[in-house]
């Protein structure tokens, strides 16, 4: 998948743990496990702007994008 996960540097910067962050943000341990795995569809815009609230940065700090051609493709063409 194009879009990767880069949560695990952050908590590094920020001398957190995960346990601790979902903690704060209000989710499980598991949900916060699937996200830094990038096992998730999709993550709440909700969700997404409480991690940036305790962890002080924009979505774009906690994930990237890998260019893929595919991208542009209907779902039907896949």
């Amino acid at each position: 998948m194009p879009i990767r996960v880069t949560l695990d540097a952050m908590l590094s910067r920020r001398g957190m743990t995960a346990r601790d962050l979902a903690a704060q943000v209000g989710i499980s341990e598991t949900q916060m496990s699937l996200f830094r795995g990038g096992k998730v569809k999709g993550i709440r815009f909700r969700t997404l702007a409480k991690l940036c609230a305790v962890l002080e940065c924009a979505p774009g700090e906690l994930l990237d994008y890998d260019p893929d051609p595919r991208d542009l493709q209907a779902e039907d063409e896949v």
